[in-house]
């Protein structure tokens, strides 16, 4: 099983970037999807997380109203909209799929920076 994130990168303050999680080969529809971020010397904080059936959603205090979690079964794929960014956003991000197993991407970087 693998999970892959894609959609990283460099961005200035003030903008915005959309990560994207698939998982070649198996259907994330049966899993709840949550997005995690490690920011340089901080432990791996969660930032926002959709369940498998009613796409419930729930975010971090820091990225309320900002960020948005969504899911398109459809295209298997799981999405991270990041609007508003700032420097405190930059990290390493890793999308997880959790049922009775769970299952971790490698991480993508997003640095936010003029």
């Amino acid at each position: 099983v693998q999970v892959v994130e894609s959609g990283g990168g460099l961005v200035q303050p003030g903008g915005s970037l959309t990560l994207s999680c698939t998982s070649p080969g198996f259907p994330v529809r049966p899993y709840a999807m949550n997005w995690y971020r490690q920011a340089p010397g901080k432990e791996r904080e969660l930032v926002a997380s959709i369940t498998s059936i009613r796409g419930t959603t729930n975010y971090a205090d820091s990225v309320k109203g900002r960020f948005t979690i969504s899911r398109d079964n459809g295209k298997n794929t799981v999405y991270l909209q990041m609007n508003s960014l700032n420097a405190e956003d930059t990290g390493v991000y890793y999308c997880r799929a959790r049922n009775t197993n769970e299952y971790w991407g490698q991480g993508i970087k997003v640095t936010v920076s003029s």
